[in-house]
């Protein structure tokens, strides 16, 4: 599994109604429903409006490959534009051994 964060920065409410219209055009659930994606969510900071963090999970490294291929990342492009949203992307793959795991509830 791989996790990318992107932390979608604008103004004057721009990053709020970029993820409105992604959710209302669609594109949030054909993501939701591309083969490999684990997790598609928003999150919205407490102390910024002007901000939103996307997590945004998949099986493995081919299943974003694919992802990106796809006519629909150029809707996520023509929104983002749309909104002058600047981004901020870390790519993680998770690694949990024995020291990490007695600090995990589960």
């Amino acid at each position: 599994m791989l996790t990318i964060l992107i932390r979608y920065q604008g103004k004057g409410g721009g990053a709020r109604r970029f993820v409105n219209e992604m959710i209302s055009g669609g594109v949030v659930s054909k993501i939701r429903q591309e083969e490999g994606n684990l997790r598609y969510e928003y999150f919205f900071p407490i102390d910024n409006e002007e901000s939103v963090l996307l997590v945004d999970s998949w099986k493995n490294q081919e299943a974003l490959d694919e992802h990106h291929k796809l006519p629909l990342m150029d809707d996520i492009k023509r929104l983002r534009e749309k909104y002058d949203l600047h981004m901020e992307v870390e790519k993680y793959e998770p690694i949990v051994d024995d020291k990490d795991e007695r600090f995990i509830r589960r």
